[in-house]
This record gives C-alpha cells, structure tokens and sequence, in this order.
C-alpha cells in the first residue's frame, strides 16, 4: 500500500484493492491463491472496523476471480477398448463386461445401473429405461457392443442370481451388485488390462459424453442423454472436446510452437 502512498487504515479505498487483486492475476497467481489473500484481507478489515479503525470495510463487494473448474477425466478410445477387452468366459467377468460396456455405451450414473431390472431393457430396440435424478424417466440407446455383452450375460444370469432376485447386476450371494463391489470390479479390470490410471464408474460416464460430442457437436443431444436439468452443468464437455482440439494442434500444426 505505500506504492499508493497510503498510510493510513482508513485511507484505503475498495479501488485500490481491486488494483491490488489485478495487478497479482496479472503476475501470474492463480485464482485459488487470490481467493485466500482477499479473504485474509477481508477479515483484517473486519477486526479493524470492530477495533473502531475503520468505519466501513473496504473489502466487502470486492469479488474474487473464480477458479477454474476441474474437468473431469476421460479414457481414450484406445484405452476403453484396452479397458473392454475381456476374453474369459466365467460368469463374472461376462457379468463385469456387460456392466462396463453399458456404462460406456449409455452413460450411465452408477446408481441408474445398479437400479436396473431386465424388465428396463428393450433388446430388440436396443434401448433401456431408467429412472435419474430427480425421480425423471429418459430412454437411452445401447450400442450393439453393449448389447451383445448384456446378451451374454442374461443367458448365464440365473446360474449367479437368487430365484426372486429382480436385478439385472447380481453379485456372488445372488442379490442386487451394491455400487462398491461395481466399483471394486472395475478397479479389478483397469488393473488387469494394464491401465495406468485410476478408472471408476462416473469415468465411463465422463468418456462417453465426451467421445459423443468429439463426433458429433450436439452439446443438447450429450445433455439429455446424460439427464442433465442444466445444459451448463453438460458443457464442462466443451471445454474437453476444445482441450483434445488444442493438443491436436499443437501437435499437428507446423507453426503450433509446441513440438
């Protein structure tokens, strides 16, 4: 504040705060950290109006830059189909198979899987039903990989699955996969196949929202397959579909500066 020529608490103005927290973005510090230093000020000016130093807190109104938002993570098609090839033929891993060829077919939340019932399946249509957020019923179509996968797996079904046992996914007791034991086979499986990264259900999700807006632009058609209320919470989407643009560039254009 001397660089202002203030030497008094009350000499500062919201102004030169808002100089202040300018002139740290353009040096380089990012969002978070300008957040944590408003707010140390904020609350300095607080103590200082209770302290009777200051009349009025120049901090207050003062907005801070928003962090950038995380993106979510995403597979490649290289590693989905690293991810997807499993060759055994034992119940479990056909049961494995079918629940990560749907996820990655249809985007399914994990909890819209595990409340699946085969009487939510239209095979001959290729499509299922399921019931979302906000109690909201969509239909959602099923690639023919996911298709034939979940074929496999209804006709060895009832050798796993208890004899009034409704859910389509059942685990080794013959009652409805909890979500833990999805998440634990599909850790199981990245392992196994030799992915690198940490692989979960809502990744599945994340990659084929993503993989479907590469090929096709339809940010609408990515948000009601999803389920989404609000088309902005299906546009974190653009920013990877533009991500995966940009390292496109910088590794194919001859004055990209980035090689």
């Amino acid at each position: 504040m001397c660089a202002k020529k203030i030497n008094a608490w009350d000499e500062i103005k919201p102004h030169h705060l808002r100089t202040y927290a300018s002139q740290i973005f353009i040096d380089g510090l990012g969002a978070r950290s300008i957040q944590r230093k408003l707010s140390a000020i904020r609350s300095f000016m607080n103590y200082l109006v209770r302290e009777n130093l200051l009349r009025t807190n120049p901090a207050d109104g003062i907005k801070t830059p928003k962090a950038p938002k995380k993106l979510p993570g995403v597979l490649d098609v290289d590693q989905i189909n690293q991810l997807l090839n499993i060759k055994e033929t034992d119940p479990i891993s056909l049961r494995d198979k079918a629940i990560m060829e749907l996820l990655y077919s249809s985007g399914l939340r994990l909890a819209e899987l595990v409340a699946l019932n085969p009487i939510d399946l239209n095979i001959q249509d290729r499509s299922l039903t399921v019931i979302g957020k906000g109690n909201k019923k969509r239909m959602l179509p099923i690639g023919s990989k996911a298709i034939d996968a979940i074929k496999a797996w209804i006709q060895i079904r009832s050798q796993i699955a208890a004899p009034d046992e409704e859910a389509l996914f059942v685990g080794n007791r013959g009652n409805r996969l909890s979500r833990r034991s999805i998440q634990s086979r599909i850790n199981h499986w990245s392992k196994k196949n030799g992915l690198t990264q940490d692989v979960y259900p809502h990744l599945l999700r994340h990659s084929f929202a993503t993989h479907l807006l590469e090929a096709s632009g339809d940010l609408r058609a990515v948000q009601e397959l999803l389920g989404h209320k609000d088309i902005s919470t299906t546009q974190v989407y653009t920013h990877l579909d533009f991500q995966h643009l940009a390292e496109t560039y910088d590794k194919a254009h001859p004055r990209s500066g980035k090689k």
